[in-house]
């Protein structure tokens, strides 16, 4: 394990490098463009570690790292103007609690180099020589583009000097609930999954007794938070919402029916779960 994570370092400053050098270089001046052009080289230098070592498995933590980066790039742009209000510290510190909580979880369930996300593994099978560019733009850079849109209301939230508001206060409301929900959520299924279940249990408890699957519920209100930063900072910056939609389309069209699947194919009782547990919006079991 200790290789692993030591290649994963390397792969990742190496990205960190590329992104850095593809900034510096090109004429660019506007930093949503420059950040949308280093986000690419980056993920692009991660698929290369990604080939090499043959496992795709790499770009996973590119999820939660990517946005700390974006907001930390942006920062300065805020810090620079006069009368910066404090959305900026409190942007900042949302996103680096919920990129680091993110990061820390995926690295604590991390089996190491031979082992790679099964969904990734059915890609595998199902396409044969085709998986690896299916993995460039499927794995690698559509995630990236779907973050990378998630990330746009950070610029607004972090350049404009709108004083803080009751929004606001809506927006660190819905963030910080939602990194609070998907963190508990995390926590319910690891200690699940270490106390030994029977072959087939499932997880129907605290968190996971309101709905089926409440550590997506906090990821997607995460981005719907940012979201609601951007407006309160600027109304006519509501178009960067699109970020928040794309993200739960994403989940709620592929991500999540592919864990269902699995879940009905894989765990009996899972189908009688599903039918009297909501999907993602908690309620009352029925």
């Amino acid at each position: 394990m200790p290789r692993a994570f030591a290649a994963c370092a390397v792969a990742y400053a190496v990205a960190a490098a590329v992104a850095v050098g593809f900034g510096m270089a090109i004429p660019w001046e506007h930093p949503i463009a420059i950040a949308a052009g280093a986000d690419v080289v980056a993920t692009l230098a991660i698929f290369g570690f990604s080939r090499a070592y043959d496992n795709s498995s790499f770009y996973d933590a590119y999820w939660s790292v990517a946005p700390i980066a974006i907001a930390v790039y942006w920062a300065p742009v805020a810090l620079a103007i006069p009368a910066t209000t404090p959305r900026v510290g409190l942007v900042l510190a949302l996103v680096t609690i919920w990129g680091l909580r993110l990061t820390t979880n995926w690295a604590r369930g991390w089996k190491g180099l031979d082992h790679e996300d099964w969904r990734y593994v059915d890609l595998r099978e199902k396409h044969g020589r085709w998986f690896w560019p299916i993995s460039l733009a499927g794995i690698h850079l559509v995630p990236t583009l779907v973050v990378f849109l998630g990330c746009l209301p950070l610029y607004p939230a972090l350049t404009r000097t709108t004083p803080l508001g009751p929004l606001d206060a809506l927006a660190a409301a819905v963030t910080g609930g939602a990194i609070w929900i998907e963190a508990r959520a995390d926590n319910q299924l690891r200690r699940f999954v270490r106390s030994g279940p029977a072959p087939g249990a499932i997880l129907s408890e605290g968190l996971w007794a309101l709905c089926r699957h409440p550590n997506y519920l906090g990821e997607m209100g995460f981005w719907w938070g940012l979201a609601l930063f951007a407006i309160a900072a600027d109304p006519a910056s509501w178009w960067t919402a699109v970020g928040a939609l794309s993200i739960t389309v994403m989940f709620r069209v592929v991500s999540l029916p592919m864990i269902e699947a699995r879940m009905l194919a894989r765990r009996p009782l899972f189908a009688a779960h599903a039918a009297g547990t909501s999907m993602v919006i908690p309620w009352f079991p029925r």
